[in-house]
């Protein structure tokens, strides 16, 4: 197994195997191993699934009280998944990883609790599985602005297709102000 780490501690990303022929290919989404592999000793308790358009963005998203863990997978189409630190003592607070998932080369990319999460479609249509370690809560539940210029988040996309919800996310210099992590 491949597991990746970054300069801001807490994000992994594991490259999954595949098995390829002429029909195509066949790869293990999920195995206890690969929770293993990325130091998760949580269980997981809820599968979410999403299917969105070229162009859309969806986040800045994290949840407190319990903080909520994110196992992250691209099922089909490609993705810019983004996860920002948001825990006021770490030396990478409001620093960002990015990476490309794609549904043609398998992978998946743990994001902690304290990290705020979103992420961009780059292809026609993309199809985004996740796990989660605890279940939603919309009380505990913080949005940062997904456009918020002290993050500088570059999403790769030229026209960003926002919901509501996501515009109305608060500014990072809001949240240093009374963080929760």
């Amino acid at each position: 197994m491949n597991v990746k780490k970054f300069e801001i501690s807490g994000p992994l990303l594991l490259s999954l195997k595949t098995f390829s022929d002429t029909r195509g290919f066949f790869v293990e989404r999920f195995k206890a191993e690969y929770a293993e592999a990325l130091g998760i000793t949580n269980s997981f308790i809820q599968d979410n699934f999403s299917r969105s358009f070229k162009n859309v963005v969806r986040g800045l998203h994290m949840q407190h009280s319990p903080g909520q863990g994110k196992l992250v997978t691209c099922l089909a189409g490609s993705i810019l998944d983004v996860a920002v630190d948001v825990r006021a003592k770490s030396p990478t607070f409001g620093k960002y990883v990015q990476v490309n998932l794609k549904g043609d080369e398998p992978s998946l990319f743990w994001i902690p609790p304290g990290f705020a999460h979103g992420f961009s479609v780059l292809s026609e249509t993309a199809d985004v599985h996740y796990k989660v370690d605890c279940l939603y809560n919309s009380k505990n539940e913080i949005g940062l602005q997904w456009n918020d210029p002290e993050l500088a988040v570059d999403w790769k996309v030229s026209q960003p297709i926002v919901s509501e919800k996501d515009t109305t996310g608060i500014r990072f210099s809001e949240y240093k102000l009374k963080p929760v992590f």
